[in-house]
């Protein structure tokens, strides 16, 4: 399953600057995961540092 963004994100990009598929940009009060792109790798949920990045 492909992962989403809770409203815990502080917007900070460092979900951004981890994901190797760049499927995640900056949306309105906090950053969005492209769900068609997503490969579910994980690297989101690792270097994001509130834990904002969870499994669908």
């Amino acid at each position: 399953m492909a992962y989403k963004i809770t409203d815990e994100c502080i917007s900070c990009g460092a979900c951004a600057d981890g994901c190797p598929v760049s499927c995640i940009s900056e949306g309105d009060g906090k950053y969005v995961i492209n769900a068609d792109e997503c490969i579910e790798c994980g690297a989101c949920a690792e270097t994001c540092p509130v834990g904002a990045p969870v499994a669908e």
